[in-house]
């Protein structure tokens, strides 16, 4: 159980499963964390912002605030799930074209724990640039979820029959490992 008032920023991005990361919400909510949703621009069109606002309590956010506007407040620990080739790629490379991977770029060098649970099709995870950056971000501290036992990407074309299996019990039990590897 984590401590009464943790936050944990869930960064969603546009995967097949991101439709039900309120079952995320739900679990942690359940071991005490105050969640914020923080969605990529288009994980916009794959979520239900309504309903996360209102099982939250929270705004989702995608954009970076305006002057004036509440700060959410600041992150204990990050998941991102489901994370697409595209944002580790990017998060590797510290790029940080949008507010979510804005987060993530500052994410290590502040001592965030940050957990990784890809949903990757095993033609992309099997590119030299995706195996790279799992490797620069392992390298950074960051807990990938991919491999054995945690994420294991699945045939091209097959994505949407693995979308009611997608673990995302496994980016909480990752959360508690990169935790103890933080303190």
């Amino acid at each position: 159980m984590t401590e009464p008032g943790k936050v944990l920023y869930i960064i969603v991005c546009a995967a097949g499963p991101a439709g039900d990361v309120g079952h995320l919400v739900t679990m942690a909510q359940e071991q005490g964390w105050t969640v914020q949703i923080i969605a990529t621009p288009s994980a916009l069109d794959f979520i239900d912002v309504p309903e996360l606002e209102k099982l939250t309590g929270r705004p989702v956010r995608s954009q970076y605030r305006k002057p004036g506007e509440p700060k959410s407040p600041r992150a204990d620990a990050i998941v991102v799930a489901p994370a697409t080739y595209n944002t580790i790629n990017k998060f590797a490379q510290g790029i940080c074209d949008t507010y979510a991977l804005g987060l993530l770029a500052e994410a290590p060098g502040l001592g965030i724990p940050v957990v990784v649970l890809p949903f990757v099709n095993s033609a992309l995870a099997s590119r030299a640039p995706f195996r790279r950056s799992v490797e620069t971000l392992r390298a950074e501290g960051v807990h990938i979820l991919l491999g054995p036992g945690q994420f294991e990407p699945h045939a091209p074309n097959s994505g949407d029959s693995r979308i009611e299996t997608y673990p995302w019990h496994r980016a909480l039990a990752g959360l508690s490992n990169a935790k103890t590897a933080h303190t």
